[in-house]
């Protein structure tokens, strides 16, 4: 199953490569979007959840690397207020066809 690296930009300038088990994530970010954080938290539990659902249907078990990407940006997204902007940088690799 492709995996995927997203590169993210948070309110503070820091960044953080988070690892998706699936290229679901492009379906949910898009690179060089911005999204307050709250709206990023939600988009990235939901793609981390399609991805484990992937994973399960695959080899019948969830990820816990999905669900440890989502905890990870949880816990991260709470030390900034719900509408500081997150940018996402880069998603790697692009999706087959893309001219990103």
């Amino acid at each position: 199953m492709p995996e995927a690296t997203f590169r993210v930009r948070w309110p503070d300038g820091s960044t953080d490569a988070c690892y998706s088990p699936s290229l679901v994530v492009h379906d949910h970010l898009a690179p060089g979007a911005e999204y307050p954080v709250a709206d990023f938290t939600a988009r990235v539990g939901a793609a981390m959840d399609e991805a484990s659902d992937r994973v399960r249907a695959k080899y019948g078990t969830a990820c816990t690397s999905a669900h440890a990407t989502a905890a990870g940006v949880r816990s991260r997204a709470a030390r900034f207020s719900a509408d500081g902007v997150v940018r996402v940088l880069s998603i790697e690799p692009p999706l087959p066809g893309s001219t990103r």
